[in-house]
């Protein structure tokens, strides 16, 4: 800790390792907010014109859900910002952050994909028909998309989730602690994603079980919780209410 300003200089520490996110069905928590996509997911064959586009907030589980179908399906599975001209071929494809792919690639793909008749997942931060995609053909196949939305987490859920980051990364965090992070941090996914990282960091100078005093360091200059914001009902379907709040469970 630094005499001069009391926190941990979690900043300037070196990771020995990078940690990489387990995409497992068993480690995925299943929950009212997500439920449309999971049924969704789970009859491929159903897809209009065999394409599917999942969206919601950053954190929310779309990778999470894009490589479980794609492990289940043999999808190859693709970065939007790094699409090919050329995609692979003779397989379903499964693209992420596709709304940042560059265009032509984006609607070679679409394109190919439908000759070929093979499924296509999306995964990005809005519905594909407010991508803004200034090629005529993209925007009109972008707009004909059944997109499913990831609807924003109870309060169970990140509850779960938080604990599920802190057990992925070894940390031992005691539940008030827990509580403590939980009643300051924002409520969304992203936010326990970041806090869970920040903890891993300061923990391994700290070198021991993270208290109070440790966390409130570590998240001293994230933003504070806020009031849950009013969801937009323009983002669902006609007739389509906010997900409920059952409690979450694992796949």
């Amino acid at each position: 800790m630094s005499a001069s300003t009391g926190r941990w200089p979690w900043r300037q520490l070196a990771l020995p390792f990078v940690h990489q996110p387990q995409f497992t069905a068993a480690g995925f928590l299943a929950a009212a907010s997500n439920a449309e996509a999971l049924a969704w997911l789970a009859r491929t064959e159903d897809w209009p014109q065999g394409r599917l586009a999942l969206w919601g907030e950053e954190g929310c589980g779309k990778t999470h859900l894009l490589h479980l179908w794609a492990e289940r399906t043999g999808a190859a599975v693709l970065a939007g910002a790094a699409l090919p001209d050329l995609p692979p071929a003779g397989r379903p494809l499964a693209v992420d952050d596709a709304d940042t792919a560059p265009e032509r690639a984006l609607l070679h793909l679409l394109n190919a994909t439908a000759e070929a008749r093979h499924p296509v997942l999306l995964a990005g931060r809005a519905a594909p028909a407010r991508w803004n995609a200034a090629l005529p053909d993209l925007a009109s196949r972008l707009r004909a998309v059944t997109a499913v939305p990831i609807h924003p987490p109870e309060e169970t859920l990140l509850r779960a989730l938080l604990a599920s980051l802190l057990a992925e990364r070894q940390l031992a965090v005691s539940p008030p602690v827990q509580d403590w992070l939980l009643l300051r941090l924002p409520r969304t996914p992203a936010a326990m994603r970041e806090a869970a990282a920040r903890l891993d960091h300061i923990g391994l100078a700290a070198g021991h079980k993270i208290g109070h005093a440790i966390a409130a360091s570590a998240v001293a200059d994230m933003p504070r919780a806020a009031e849950p914001a009013i969801p937009n009902h323009e983002d669902f379907t006609a007739g389509e209410a906010p997900a409920s709040t059952a409690p979450p469970r694992l796949l």
